[in-house]
Order: structure tokens, then sequence, then C-alpha cells
């Protein structure tokens, strides 16, 4: 194995970090964030570790879905800046060593979309059929629709013609026809135009629904001959068009099982999506906090396809940019992690998620927040963060919807939390109050705390980039007698871990054994001044802290990294 062997992937050992525009810093005191703001703070998100930034939409839009809802896809919002400030943000990143992707909304539009607006005119429009129509009334929708507390169904009449339009979201963002060449040939060249203003790869908002085929049989002349051939051929325009200045990606948005998921990668091909957030693993890994056991995410890992090819990757986080979601669990476990971290309706979004950052959760325990990190880094894939994580910024729940998590950032104790110079009146959105906000938590004084969260999270990054055997590994879950820790080894070639996770407030002694290793073997902890070795049963033993955790490599004369 040679480390420079991991650049040609990058995206399998990278750290990624997302980014609202709108809140994350105001460069010109009008209470918006902005571009030009973004570009303040590259140095500081270099010094954390992170080295791929996802920025959510700047498009022009009339902003009913936090930006989803796009009125131009080649636009650039004024109120962030305009293309030249875009660019300048992507040349500055690049030379900090950052790579860029951004949002690519490929399932719906804004009703203020120009092919929206001349689709509804007439049913003669040529864009009529970039949109999917249905002139009979519909079924019973209302258990498909994204937004329960908004939409009481996913088609909704079109009084100029009479005819239904098809959305999965709010009204305000029908459905594109992905299954139209025309409408795949622009996505494809709006996606080209991005490439040449230098972006690395592209987020794929709600995949399945772009290729969503039952949904178009019988009330639209095209069809797919297979829908996940779009996602192939989305990927090879990419690779073409990429080809020359380094690899770039598409992570996308499917929130499936991971057998399904597999589907989406382009299985043994890996041929499809380059990355997937792992939801599935994220939602265990609730359960298993709620319980504090670790089976659910032992068992989670396990449920990863095996037989997938070396491109795919997992992409893990613990808290994201909408509701954290859980759909994908049993009854009974979505109202176990609910009943533990949101006890109030409040709380709670659309009967399956919460609108809560992960301080609040866990009633600020700086212990349990630091080993939820070390967990988040150390699962086999790749970490990405949502911007305010790494201070341990709270969620406001005096916001709406799902933007509780998406308050202004916290910089410093100054006025309106360092966000803006504007009046607080003025904001786009207000700042966090009380425990976590910006008085008691804010990056400034993060900087200056070596025993802050965001020390912590640096020193994870650090240590997780060292180790490329945690982006490309496979992984094994080892035996232990404590059901609340969580053991498990990953593998790359030649290079081995074994990490240690306690998820409760016990400190417990660990054991746990290698059977493919000698005797004597050494472990060393990258954490800490810790270390063991194997004894004469090839077992190690290890004591952890209440919420402990343990990075133990093991040593190999010939590995040239420091310890």
């Amino acid at each position: 194995m040679r480390i420079t062997e991991t650049a040609d992937l990058w995206y399998k050992n990278a750290i990624g970090y997302c980014i609202d525009p709108e809140s994350f810093l105001d460069s010109d005191s009008d209470g918006i964030g902005d571009l030009h703001g973004i570009a303040q703070r590259i140095d500081y998100l270099a010094e954390i570790g992170v080295n791929c930034l996802w920025l959510m939409p700047f498009y022009p839009s009339p902003r009913r879905d936090n930006g989803y809802d796009i009125a131009d896809m080649y636009g650039v919002d004024p109120r962030y800046g305009d293309h030249g400030d875009f660019v300048e943000l992507i040349r500055l990143a690049h030379d900090r060593g950052l790579r860029v992707i951004i949002d690519l909304v490929i399932n719906h539009t804004s009703d203020q979309h120009p092919w929206f607006r001349s689709a509804r005119r007439s049913t003669s429009s040529p864009y009529r059929d970039f949109y999917v129509w249905r002139a009979d009334p519909p079924p019973d929708t209302s258990d498909q629709t994204m937004f329960p507390d908004q939409e009481d169904g996913i088609w909704t009449k079109d009084e100029k013609t009479g005819q239904w339009y098809l959305h999965h979201f709010l009204r305000t963002q029908p459905d594109l026809n992905t299954a139209n060449p025309r409408v795949r040939d622009e996505i494809a060249k709006m996606m080209g135009f991005w490439l040449q203003l230098g972006v690395d790869g592209f987020r794929v908002d709600a995949v399945p629904f772009a290729i969503n085929q039952t949904t178009l049989q019988g009330f639209d002349e095209h069809e797919f001959d297979e829908p996940h051939h779009y996602l192939r051929s989305l990927r090879a325009f990419l690779q073409r068009r990429a080809a020359g200045q380094g690899s770039a990606i598409l992570l996308g948005e499917v929130n499936l099982p991971h057998q399904e998921q597999a589907k989406f990668f382009g299985g043994s091909h890996g041929d499809q999506l380059t990355m997937q957030f792992d939801s599935y693993t994220n939602q265990k890994l609730f359960v298993a906090m709620a319980r504090q056991q670790a089976a659910p995410l032992a068992e989670a890992l396990r449920s990863r396809p095996a037989d997938l090819a070396v491109q795919p990757q997992y992409a893990n986080f613990l808290r994201n940019h909408d509701e954290l979601t859980l759909d994908l669990l049993p009854d009974d476990e979505r109202e176990e992690v609910l009943e533990a971290f949101v006890p109030q309706e409040e709380m709670r979004i659309f009967g399956r998620g919460l609108r809560r950052r992960l301080p609040g959760m866990f009633d600020g325990d700086p212990r349990r927040l630091k080993m939820a990190y070390s967990l988040l880094f150390a699962l086999p894939g790749t970490p990405v963060l949502f911007y305010g994580e790494e201070v341990g910024m709270g969620e406001n729940l005096d916001l709406e919807g799902r933007e509780a998590m998406r308050a202004p950032m916290q910089w410093s104790r100054e006025k309106n939390g360092g966000f803006s110079a504007a009046k607080p009146s003025q904001l786009t959105r207000a700042i966090t109050e009380g425990l976590f906000g910006p008085e008691h938590v804010n990056a400034a004084d993060a900087r200056r705390d070596p025993d802050s969260l965001l020390h912590h999270i640096t020193r994870l990054a650090k240590r997780y980039r060292e180790s490329p055997e945690l982006g490309w590994g496979r992984v094994e879950i080892l035996s232990t007698a404590d059901p609340a820790v969580l053991v498990h080894r990953i593998t790359w070639e030649d290079r081995s871990m074994v990490l240690l996770h306690n998820l409760a407030p016990e400190p417990t002694s660990v054991s746990f054994t290698l059977e493919d290793e000698e005797p004597g073997t050494g472990l060393v902890d990258l954490m800490s001044e810790q270390a063991c070795a194997l004894g004469s049963e090839r077992t190690g033993h290890m004591k952890l802290d209440g919420y402990g955790y343990r990075w133990l490599r093991l040593t190999r004369e010939d590995d040239p990294r420091l310890l």
C-alpha cells in the first residue's frame, strides 16, 4: 500500500463541512450571510481540518424551501453576491487545499422558474413536458408528500389549464420530468457550467424522487428505459467534464436502507453515485445512543453491502441541514429516540424527525458530545459536519420548522454573535438565545480553550486524515462483554485500527480478541498516552471512562507514520 494512492479518490478520506450561505457570515452588514463572508472564514475551516465544503443553495429563489426551490440554476442570488464572488471563493478554497461541492437539485424547480411559468400558461407550451401533468383527478396521495404539515398530497390543480401537476415536496416546487431527454440535457448543461467555474462536484438532492418511474407512468409520454441509467449517464458526464482537474463527485441524498442504496451506487460496478449519506446508520446510531447500547449501531454497520466497488463511499453524519429524520426505523424505535432526545412536541417535526442539535439533546454534557464526535470520525466512511457543530451550537426553536437548525453561526460574544453588524431586527434569522447562545458558545472563545469541542474536533480531524484505513477499510464488529461499548476494527491492506466507544456514563473495562494477530502485538491510542499489547490469548484489555473512547492503531515495524 502506498499513501499516494489515497489522493486519487480524495473523497474517501475527506472531511466535509456543510454551509448555509445565508447564515454563515454577513460581510456587508445587511443581515444576510454571503459568499464573501464564507471566503473570510476559509482559513478558519482549513485550521479545523475541513477539506471539502458543501455549499447549500445560493441560487436565485423565492425561498419557500430554504433555497431548494430554485428559480435560476445558473444564477447567484444577489443577496449572497455574484458570479465574481463565487469564483473568488472557489479560487481561495482551492488555494487553501479545500474542495467545494454545491447542491444539484434535479427533482424540482421553483414555480417561479421560467420553464414552469411557460409550462402552466398552455398545454401547448414547449416547456409543458418539462413537468409531469395529469388530466384526471388524482387519488388520495397524502401519505406520499414530504411535507405532511403543509401539503395534503403530491398533485395540485393548476387553474389556467385545469390539469394537475406533480410535486413530491411543496406545491411551489413542481417536479421536473427527468425522463424527458430535453430536461436531462438541460441538467447536464447546467452541471457543465458550474464545473467550468471550478466546483469539485455536487450534492444531489432527493435522488430517489428524481428517478421515480412509478409517478411518471401513465401521466407522461416519456419513460425511462431503466431509471438508474440516468444516474450512470450523470456520472459519466461528470467524469468527462472533470477530466484533468481531479476526481469530481456526486454525493447523493438517498434515504433508504443499505440494500436499496447499493443500487444507487451502481452495485459492484460503482458507476452511479460516488457517495451517499448513510441515513440508515445515522438513525440506528441514535437508537444506540438513546438506549446506551451498541447493538443497534453494530447491526447497521453489519448491514452495509459487502460487494461494492472500490469507488463508492458512505458519508457519515450526526446532524444535517434538515430535520433529523427517523423514518427508516420501526415505530417503537422511532418513539424511543423521540422520547429520549425530543420529549416536547415543539422539538419534533413531521411526526418522524428531530429539529434539535446535539448539545440540547445531550443536556450540554461535554463528555457525551466528545464521544459522539469521536464515533463520527471513527466510523468507516467520510465524516460530514454541519456548520456550528464544531463549537457546540444549539438549535433555535423559535424559528419555523427546519430553520431551527439553521440559526446564524456563532462567531463571538459580540453583537449578533459576530454574524452581522446589522440591527437584530434586520437579521435573516434570529440568533439563538439561552444556554447554547453566543454568550456561552462561540468560535472565538472555543479557539482559546484547549478543552473545547472545537479543539477536540480539530484533533479528531488530524487523526482521521492520518488514518486512511478509516475511509478505505473494511469494518469488523468485535465482541465484548459490555453491551454499552462498541468495539470495531477497520482494516485496509496492511493497516488496522481498533476503535472503542462507551455509549454509557459509567466507566468500564473492555476486552477484545484479534484472532489473526500475534501475542505481543502493540496497540497505541492515538487520542491519549495509553497503549496495550495483545496477551497470550491474542486479547487486549482497555479501561474506558463514562462516555470514553479509544483509537488504537496496531503498530507495525514498517509503518512510517508518527504515533
